[in-house]
């Protein structure tokens, strides 16, 4: 058994998007070769409704996935093709972009807006596949609890129970979980996947290392079959692991293609009207 141990730790950048959100951006452009298949992650938590009411109007994406998942919070949500809806206080929206969606995410105030967006890449050959959504509702988030921690199963499979989903185009586990205080958590994976932790809540000593990594963190771990997580107060984390594409990326903004031809032609599809096929 080989045990993973901490690889890279990111802080994340304070950061303003959209109309004028407030929010971490943990992961970004340069941390895509490491953290292969994951491109962004934006981590947002305040109980000032100024920080993010002002929300992201309508905007485009194409070649990617959007995995939305609330802690705590309501955002409404509505796209080009139709479709609106709300994501609520423990539930996930699974957004596949694919060859193009415009779409927008208002969050409404609340007393507490706690949770975090993962951009998943796409393969070359799925990148122009039908847009599609996943709404992962709170009574589909499978719980699961022992003696040592809180887990909720979001995708991907643990101990034997299923989430939500599984992530169609690339396979995806999506853990919410919360180490007990004075207990230790382990947890068996596949060697050829990334795997990181993004730190929520407390905190966590993780693999064999001396102190506890600090909260509001991306921790990517070095390859191994098994990953463990001990906490003397309690701490909650996101695991998040998948397989890596290993592909050229070429990011402009809310887009991602494999080479910078695609990324102008999506920009000039946007220009002339024909991006929503």
């Amino acid at each position: 058994m080989k045990l993973r141990e901490i690889k890279e730790i990111v802080a994340g950048r304070p950061s303003i998007d959209g109309a004028g959100v407030h929010l971490v951006r943990v992961l970004s452009r340069r941390n895509v070769v490491n953290f292969d298949p994951f491109l962004m992650l934006d981590a947002f938590d305040s109980t000032d409704p100024n920080d993010y009411v002002l929300g992201f109007p309508m905007h485009p994406h194409r070649g990617i996935e959007t995995v939305t998942y609330l802690i705590e919070g309501r955002i409404e949500h509505q796209d080009s093709m139709g479709n609106k809806g709300e994501i609520v206080s423990g539930s996930c929206q699974w957004m596949t972009a694919g060859r193009g969606i415009l779409h927008q995410e208002m969050p409404k105030a609340a007393p507490r807006m706690l949770g975090l967006q993962l951009w998943v890449n796409l393969a070359a050959d799925k990148k122009m596949t039908e847009p599609a959504y996943r709404d992962i509702t709170p009574d589909l988030v499978t719980k699961v609890e022992d003696e040592t921690a809180h887990v909720a199963i979001v995708a991907g499979e643990y101990k034997g129970h299923r989430g939500g989903t599984r992530g169609e185009y690339i396979p995806v586990t999506f853990l919410d979980v919360t180490v007990k205080p004075g207990q230790t958590w382990e947890y068996d994976t596949k060697e050829d996947e990334n795997l990181f932790v993004y730190t929520m809540l407390g905190s966590c000593v993780f693999g064999s290392a001396d102190e506890p990594a600090q909260p509001k963190r991306a921790v990517l771990f070095t390859e191994g079959d098994y990953f463990r997580a001990s906490s003397e107060n309690g701490g909650r984390f996101i695991l998040v692991s998948g397989k890596p594409l290993r592909e050229p990326v070429a990011w402009g903004g809310p887009i991602v293609m494999n080479t910078e031809e695609e990324l102008q032609q999506a920009f000039a599809e946007l220009e002339d009207g024909t991006f929503i096929r």
